[in-house]
């Protein structure tokens, strides 16, 4: 890694994409927990003082880590269900979609995806400004169950919530609203969706159905159609 830099804007970002890049390409073996500015140091031929001119702390490099992949998923959904859309596609096949897109993404960077959604860093504490960034996944589910509500795409549960809702008011924001009847509960069965989603590409990336299941591809559509059901969500399997 070049050390030879100016202060400029530009250059300080090149400077901390690049520690980024080394810090990333260390988690497959190092692990979130044990990723640290020495050892980022070391593999990028720098002192441990250049690095922490960009991030002062190890948890700063872990936030901007978590950030990026936060965005990259994010995007990677976005863009997929975007397309989806503005072809016409109905609610199904967008939400199909889109959660292709993060599997893709997942089995594409798994140190990454284990970053996000792995076993917690003791010590750790995410900082606020991860919030936004971790909002486009569940935010991308959100928009498609509203688009086919207002489509009249999503069909009534066949076993309504019985009792209050169980969502946090974020929740209901980043929905939009309460739905109505009888679709009052369709933001936690939008929830189901989304850990269903993320569970299943933690068996996938984690190798917990590789001796189960001999065609994963065609597994993750079939659950993801079984789970999209539960919401109200037909997604048509060839």
């Amino acid at each position: 890694m070049d050390t030879s830099r100016t202060t400029t804007a530009d250059e300080t970002s090149g400077f901390a994409a690049a520690l980024k890049e080394t810090a990333h390409a260390l988690l497959p073996g190092l692990g979130a927990g044990g990723l640290s500015l020495d050892a980022v140091a070391a593999a990028g031929g720098l002192t441990v003082a250049e690095v922490e001119t960009v991030f002062p702390h190890r948890d700063d490099l872990l936030t901007a880590l978590l950030i990026d992949a936060y965005n990259e998923s994010g995007a990677a959904m976005e863009q997929a269900d975007r397309a989806a859309a503005d072809s016409g596609a109905p609610a199904g096949t967008r939400l199909l979609a889109a959660a292709r897109a993060l599997r893709q993404w997942s089995v594409a960077d798994p140190a990454a995806f284990a970053l996000v959604y792995g076993s917690p860093v003791p010590g750790y504490h995410a900082p606020q400004d991860t919030v936004p960034p971790a909002s486009r996944t569940p935010a991308v589910l959100a928009g498609i169950l509203r688009s086919a509500l207002e489509s009249g795409e999503l069909v009534p549960p066949r076993r309504p919530l019985p009792g209050p809702p169980l969502i946090r008011p974020e929740a209901a924001a980043l929905f939009g609203s309460l739905p109505p009847e009888p679709f009052t509960d369709v933001i936690e069965r939008g929830i189901v969706l989304w850990s269903s989603l993320i569970g299943l590409l933690a068996f996938e990336v984690f190798s917990r159905t590789h001796d189960s299941v001999q065609d994963q591809s065609a597994f993750f559509d079939f659950a993801i159609a079984v789970t999209a059901e539960n919401a109200g969500i037909e997604i048509p399997l060839n």
